[in-house]
């Protein structure tokens, strides 16, 4: 029996698919079926070979937000992280990264552990047990992964979200910290930005601004419940900034968020923050590419700056009980706004560039 993975070999080319054997589990592992593995705006900066710069020349699996069912069980493994009886069929979500448990990072309980993606990133596809990346039919979960049963109640493309755009939201505001009453703005209405601006609304927030160039998304955060929307591409720099100020009475917002991945909108970001604000760094994830900032702006208001990559393991159950307890309060079921077939990744791809989409998933 073989599976079918889209095979990434270097920055310019198309992906490839190929198929590889369907593995038997050891004891302790966990191979999933996948049912939808999502393109999130990383992916496309990996495949164009941005963010963390992978080499080229060997086949890689690439992609990393995804949920499927469990297709074998090893022998060990009874229950999820939480301590829920699994078998076969269950559905399933989890971490898209591993912790080495070994590292700095981990000892001092830091979630940015460096090697994190050492089963994943590099790793050949050709080497047993193949499957270690979203985009495939399916995937092979080593002892580590955080192991979540998805509840009945709620549909895949709800799901597939989970283990990266609404944890990374769940944790980053968690992090930042939201008090009942606060004003935040976000930069960008992609799937981030929209998952922000509920969990900050479940948070306390009372007012929620909403950053984009695309008037589709805007659309979308109004239906998320962004009470003011600000088209970037419509409104020059200087009256956003005199807009954020006339909206919070002179002051400024309590809390910035940018989830837009362009290193010229930090410097804005950091200019909408109140004196003693704080500013949310998420989404420029990639190396070497600057942007201007004016550091005495943080200084002599005291800002505080927050960088934020990745989660910690309660995230990810909390942020399914929010999807149950609020599914008729926001359009969760919107994010995903177009499927592809796996063997039209390369299309799915260029799709995801146009910006037309808020998340496009890839049915495997």
């Amino acid at each position: 029996m073989t599976g079918k993975a889209a095979i990434w070999w270097e920055a310019g080319r198309p992906l490839e698919i190929r198929e590889y054997p369907v593995p038997d589990v050891k004891p302790d592992g966990i191979l999933v079926n996948l049912s939808l593995a999502n393109i999130c705006g990383s992916d496309i900066h990996f495949v164009e070979g941005r963010g963390p710069r992978l080499k080229g020349g060997i086949a890689q699996i690439l992609g990393h937000e995804m949920m499927g069912t469990i297709q074998k069980l090893g022998r060990e493994v009874k229950t999820d992280s939480l301590g829920q009886p699994l078998a076969e069929g269950d559905r399933l979500v989890y971490s898209y990264y591993s912790p080495c448990g070994q590292c700095w990072a981990c000892f001092t309980g830091v979630p940015g552990c460096p090697n994190r993606y050492r089963r994943w990133l590099g790793v050949p596809a050709d080497t047993p047990p193949h499957f270690n990346g979203a985009f495939a039919e399916y995937y092979y979960l080593h002892p580590g992964h955080w192991t979540f049963k998805v509840p009945q109640d709620l549909p895949n493309h709800v799901v597939s979200p989970v283990n990266c755009a609404l944890a990374q939201m769940v944790y980053s505001i968690h992090r930042v910290g939201i008090m009942l009453g606060d004003t935040l703005v976000i930069q960008g209405a992609g799937g981030l930005g929209l998952y922000g601006i509920a969990v900050a609304k479940e948070m306390g927030a009372a007012r929620v601004i909403s950053l984009d160039k695309r008037e589709h998304r805007l659309e979308m955060a109004k239906a998320f419940g962004a009470d003011v929307t600000i088209n970037v591409e419509r409104m020059p720099q200087a009256q956003r900034l005199e807009m954020v100020r006339d909206l919070t009475r002179g002051v400024g917002a309590d809390v910035v968020v940018e989830v837009c991945g362009s290193p010229d909108a930090v410097d804005e970001g950091m200019r909408m923050a109140r004196v003693g604000g704080r500013y949310l760094l998420i989404g420029n994830i990639n190396l070497d590419m600057a942007g201007q900032v004016d550091p005495g702006n943080a200084v002599r208001f005291s800002k505080t700056i927050l960088a934020v990559s990745v989660y910690q393991q309660w995230v990810i159950p909390r942020a399914l009980d929010l999807l149950v307890r609020c599914k008729d309060r926001y359009p969760f079921d919107k994010i995903i706004s177009h499927t592809f077939p796996l063997e039209e990744i390369n299309a799915a791809m260029d799709f995801a560039r146009t910006g037309q989409p808020i998340r496009v998933a890839l049915e495997c």
